[in-house]
């Protein structure tokens, strides 16, 4: 299985997951104190969310680098492969 080796890319998917460590935290706080399941649910949501889009972020990633390990594209099929993907991730983000 190929690991993720864009340095960019796996900080963006690590400081996303962060992100939602500290979510989940705040959700267990939440719940602690007593807070009302509507506002525990919203976060719940929210996390999920995150969740989604880091998935989807690292999924976009993986593809472009196997991509262009298979491809090994020039300057302007890398430019046409890049414009592709981007317009991919957009997509697929509407649908969640």
């Amino acid at each position: 299985m190929t690991a993720l080796t864009n340095a960019s890319a796996r900080t963006d998917v690590l400081n996303r997951l962060r992100r939602a460590e500290g979510q989940i935290r705040g959700i267990q706080r939440m719940v602690e104190e007593g807070e009302s399941c509507l506002k525990i649910g919203q976060q719940f949501s929210a996390v999920r969310k995150a969740l989604d889009s880091t998935y989807l972020r690292m999924t976009a990633c993986f593809m472009e680098q196997e991509l262009k390990n298979c491809l090994n594209p020039d300057e302007a099929q890398q430019e046409k492969l890049d414009s592709m993907l981007k317009d991919m991730e957009t997509m697929l983000a509407r649908m969640g």
